[in-house]
């Protein structure tokens, strides 16, 4: 019956992929009860712990929005753009990269996209390959971030076999910023320059860039006060005190329980406490208006993500805790013998789900249990960034929808579009690097 049940998880996904958005977690319940009912599986618990640090995360990310920080960061991101505009292909996905490694989250490219549109055009580059490519950028340097929701369930799974924060910055960090310039360079040439586009030039001759001066980042307004200058030091900090904790267990406190009984808080338990105390003190030094941060786009998205992880996960470890014995004595020396070929079921997996952190809940545990090396995994872990297989994400479309020169497209078989070539690219170098300073380093 494995593969039958294999069959409805597939078809949840699939389905979830049709609607998007928080319908993926609607249909993991679906799945579910299809497993509960027709095949009388025994439901795992929920991912409560991922989901608790997802939404503290995306808290303290949506106050930084709501204090004006975000702004304030896309501010400094448009004098850099302009101040090189020739080199934006490669300096557009450094700045995404920083943006989503600060915020955790890659919806702070909305922000940059049109910034980076509009300088591309005026300087003559085909916004195509400055704006593929960051959009790609957002995506990675989510395991590479040591807030993302992705990345403390990593730790919170592999804490127990040794593996920090630091650990995973030292290698998915590196080997992300080296595997984007390896898609920067792939995109440099990409397509036709643009005097030479005829879509381009059909527009031009048709007066519709005549105001293009006009066009300004979302939320670049702003930004200047010192409150929101303030609010990006205290998330930096908080940022930095995760990692501190995580790399120095001996920092997080001891405490003892009703009992008596002595322990250590729990990085899990960290992390969320950082994230809570960190938002509460934007709140009330910053100016950040609660009623405000439940209606950033940060929050609306990643609580989309939260619930994606609630249904999807939860199906995922129910499948999967009903055949561990089974996919342990059929799966487990394939995966032994190949790693790789695990690598490329995160990355069908991430492209199904559109969710790093929900890759990582659903499929991880399973790596584990198949007795892959905790650093394997963490190489691999560059690999769970295969959502920009399917173009129907928020970020890939608003790639198409700032590009107003037409280059930036999704083709006539949907799955032939801009962001293919860096995605493919970059995901390949990003986990071929990572293995490589495993190799040398650890």
């Amino acid at each position: 019956m494995f593969f039958y049940e294999f069959l409805i998880v597939i078809a949840a996904m699939i389905l979830g992929a049709r609607f998007g958005g928080v319908f993926f977690g609607m249909c993991g319940g679906v799945g579910l009860l299809a497993l509960i009912l027709i095949f009388g599986l025994a439901p795992a618990s929920p991912p409560i712990a991922v989901m608790l640090i997802m939404m503290s995360v995306v808290l303290a990310a949506s106050t930084l929005q709501s204090s004006g920080g975000m702004a304030f960061l896309v501010r400094i991101a448009e004098r850099l753009l302009r101040a090189c505009p020739k080199a934006i292909t490669f300096i557009a996905p450094v700045i995404a990269f920083v943006f989503t490694f600060m915020a955790g989250t890659g919806n702070v490219l909305y922000s940059i996209l049109p910034v980076i549109a509009e300088v591309s055009r005026e300087a003559g580059i085909r916004p195509e390959r400055p704006i593929s490519i960051s959009v790609i950028a957002s995506q990675h340097a989510v395991p590479a971030s040591p807030i993302s929701a992705a990345t403390v369930a990593m730790v919170a799974l592999l804490g127990a076999h040794g593996v920090t924060v630091l650990t995973i910055l030292c290698i998915v960090g590196p080997a992300v910023m080296l595997g984007l310039l390896v898609g920067a360079l792939a995109v440099s040439r990409l397509g036709k320059e643009l005097a030479e586009d005829p879509e381009y030039l059909r527009k031009v001759q048709e007066g519709l860039f005549e105001n293009a001066a006009k066009a300004k980042a979302v939320g670049a307004d702003g930004g200047d006060t010192k409150w929101a200058k303030l609010s990006v030091v205290f998330f930096l900090l908080a940022a930095f005190t995760v990692v501190l904790v995580g790399t120095f267990p001996e920092l997080r406190p001891h405490v003892a329980n009703a009992a008596g009984k002595a322990s250590q808080v729990s990085m899990t338990h960290m992390i969320e406490l950082i994230m809570l105390v960190v938002s509460a003190i934007m709140v009330m030094v910053c100016k950040a208006k609660p009623d405000e941060i439940i209606r950033t786009s940060v929050f609306r998205a990643g609580m989309m993500g939260v619930v994606t992880v609630f249904g999807l996960a939860w199906m995922s470890d129910t499948w999967i805790a009903n055949n561990l014995p089974y996919i342990k004595e059929t799966v487990a020396v394939i995966v032994q013998e190949t790693p790789w070929l695990f690598a490329l079921a995160l990355f069908f997996v991430s492209a199904l789900t559109h969710s790093q952190g929900a890759t990582v809940a659903a499929l991880m545990p399973l790596g584990l249990s198949l007795g892959i090396d905790p650093l394997v995994l963490v190489c691999m872990y560059p690999a769970v960034c295969g959502y920009f297989l399917i173009p129907s994400t928020g970020v890939l479309l608003a790639g198409v929808a700032f590009d107003e020169t037409g280059t930036t497209k999704i083709g006539r078989y949907v799955i032939n579009h801009s962001y293919v070539i860096p995605g493919l690219v970059a995901t390949f170098f990003n986990v071929v690097f990572a293995f490589a300073i495993k190799a040398v380093f650890f």
